[in-house]
């Protein structure tokens, strides 16, 4: 017996109708980064006197990347960079991953009022200042953990995962428990295990954020050498120089742009690498953390 069902017309034609608009929908989205790749590959003069949509490099020329590498401080925000996304990922899903626990069993004490409070966070603030007094005041400015301890917890991401954590069967737990396993074993043993989609996903979530931090760097940080990439990729954004005397230069003009391009491509390029890897886990992680039966 066939089990496959015969499409009508009008199906065909639908179905014909989203591959078209999705395909559309992902042309748009992804020239942008075809834009830029192409024109910080090109010839900077050429460039200048191009308008319109670059399809591929306008002549060739490596000069934008040499321009940005050149900078001295490019290696050291990114071993800044590395180190704030692994360490401060990894206390994020520590805390999160905790919290989850904790939040998702039935009888912790006061689950209601620290869930209230925690999802409280994430409709007020009590904006800049106070943040950067409490910070300064808690001996963490101008240190590391300025850009770590501050948002060690996504209320977002909690909650995300508690539910998450919540979807796993009580049976499994008490069975663990007969068992003798503690708190700590039923998490890592059990939760995690069964949830390592939505960890897949959190991990994603805050590594990508921390990346692309550059906003409470430059608030808290006042050491050049600690900054993260995308803090001395801004600088050169605003600046259109690595040095600041490249705007003595006589080719100073026609290379600004190209280093831009090329500037976009450094800070961007190394992220998306993660995508593909964690793409299998992504809508099954938002999707079981979401969704509570």
């Amino acid at each position: 017996m066939n089990s496959k069902v015969k499409k009508s017309k009008g199906d065909r034609i639908f179905i014909f109708i989203v591959y078209v608009l999705m395909g559309l929908l992902a042309l748009i989205c992804l020239y942008p980064m075809w834009h830029v790749v192409m024109a910080s590959f090109s010839d900077p003069i050429r460039l200048m006197g191009h308008s319109g949509v670059i399809l591929k490099p306008l002549g060739h020329s490596l000069e934008g990347y040499k321009v940005v590498l050149q900078n001295p401080n490019i290696p050291i925000s990114y071993r800044n960079t590395i180190f704030y996304v692994l360490a401060g990922t990894a206390i994020n899903m520590l805390m999160t991953t905790l919290g989850a626990y904790a939040l998702s069993r039935k009888g912790f004490m006061f689950k209601r009022t620290l869930t209230l409070l925690i999802v409280f966070t994430m409709y007020f603030n009590a904006g800049l200042v106070p943040n950067f007094l409490l910070v300064k005041g808690l001996g963490m400015y101008d240190s590391v953990w300025a850009l770590l301890l501050p948002g060690a917890i996504s209320t977002w991401n909690l909650i995300v995962m508690k539910t998450s954590f919540q979807s796993v069967p009580v049976s499994l737990e008490e069975s663990a428990r007969l068992d003798g396993a503690n708190d700590f074993v039923i998490l890592g043993r059990i939760f995690l295990p069964l949830s390592k989609a939505t960890v897949a996903v959190m991990i994603l979530f805050y590594a990508v954020a921390h990346w692309s931090s550059w906003f409470n760097a430059m608030i808290y940080l006042n050491d050049r050498s600690k900054y993260p990439l995308q803090l001395i990729m801004r600088e050169i954004l605003i600046s259109n120089s690595t040095s600041g005397n490249i705007m003595a230069d006589t080719d100073a003009m026609f290379l600004q742009e190209v280093v831009k391009y090329a500037t976009i491509v450094v800070s961007t390029v190394p992220i998306l690498f993660i995508y593909p890897f964690a793409q299998k886990y992504f809508m099954a992680g938002v999707m079981m953390g979401s969704v509570k039966e």
